[in-house]
């Protein structure tokens, strides 16, 4: 049997479940659309590892990240669950050791990652606004009748630079329109979307910071070779594609799964390809106790109370 660690990321638009070996290599990884059920995206997910390599594999650890890691970390039995950005960065200095700037750009978010001696000296984060996350370009790509696939290649066609507004989706649809009726084609329109998506993203999430290379270009976008032609030319250097660039986030939580068990020398937690079974209830609750008034996730496991959190002071989460 060949010992595995599981990674799970969890986020709004997407779940990514991998398998990795224990020199790192990636044994099994598979996407899977969140559509608003992350229960329902990990079981998928756990079923088809399970009948894929399932009677091949002991998994001697877990870990989860992503927007669903806490309720996910509960579902599987994690041995840790990490925030993305600690995620990220492990499986970007493993893929790339030198590291130094790392750009993500996800379905709902976008983030910025800076390392030094292959620690994370300082991050940001875009939660908030769509522009430049691959939800406004999926929209953008319907819009105007192109298959997000071909979206990058036909940037790279055109013949004349234009300048689109990007500091918000709302004008960046607008400035696309009245470019169109001023006789740019969808090449060149796509272009400068994809440039002024790059120029929104430096100018907000790397404002202040020292960004030096080597950089690497990860996420979902990352897929899109207009937007990475984008970065190189904003910031005139090479940008680096890892290979496992859409599924970085489970795949460092994979590793900190390794890591942790390797230096516990603890067994996993992980309940087995069963949990996928398993019916898992969350509720939420406000706890009236103090003028805090947190609201405090519970989660069912057959009628019984598995987990909770939320709680400011810990009084329910430390209560199991």
């Amino acid at each position: 049997m060949q010992e595995v660690y599981l990674g799970i990321d969890v986020g709004s638009v997407s779940t990514n479940i991998v398998a990795t070996k224990e020199d790192g290599e990636v044994l099994f990884s598979k996407y899977i659309r969140t559509n608003g059920q992350p229960l329902d995206s990990v079981k998928k997910g756990l079923k088809e590892l399970a009948n894929t390599v399932g009677n091949e594999v002991t998994v001697k650890g877990v870990g989860t990240t992503g927007s669903g890691r806490q309720l996910i970390g509960v579902m599987v039995g994690a041995d840790v669950v990490k925030n993305e950005i600690t995620a990220h960065a492990t499986a970007t200095i493993h893929e790339v050791p030198n590291v130094r700037t790392i750009f993500e750009i996800g379905g709902q978010d976008s983030k910025i990652i800076v390392i030094e001696d292959q620690m994370v000296t300082d991050f940001a984060m875009n939660t908030v606004c769509a522009a430049g996350t691959g939800s406004f370009l999926d929209h953008q790509s319907e819009r105007l009748g192109i298959p997000i696939e071909e979206f990058g290649d036909l940037a790279l066609t055109s013949k004349r630079d234009v300048r689109i507004a990007g500091r918000c989706t709302v004008f960046a649809e607008s400035d696309m329109i009245a470019k169109q009726q001023f006789g740019y084609s969808k090449a060149e329109i796509i272009q400068g979307l994809c440039d002024a998506l790059v120029r929104n993203y430096i100018n907000n999430l790397g404002r202040g910071k020292k960004l030096e290379p080597p950089f690497v270009f990860q996420g979902g976008v990352a897929a899109n070779v207009g937007i990475r032609s984008a970065f190189e030319k904003e910031i005139n250097q090479e940008v680096i594609i890892p290979k496992h660039f859409n599924i970085m986030g489970a795949l460092g939580a994979s590793i900190l799964a390794k890591e942790h068990i390797k230096s516990t020398g603890e067994k996993t937690n992980f309940r087995g390809f069963e949990a996928a079974d398993l019916d898992f209830i969350p509720s939420t609750f406000d706890c009236a106790d103090c003028s805090n008034h947190c609201e405090v996730i519970k989660v069912e496991l057959d009628s019984k109370v598995a987990a909770m959190w939320g709680d400011r002071c810990g009084k329910f989460t430390n209560s199991l």
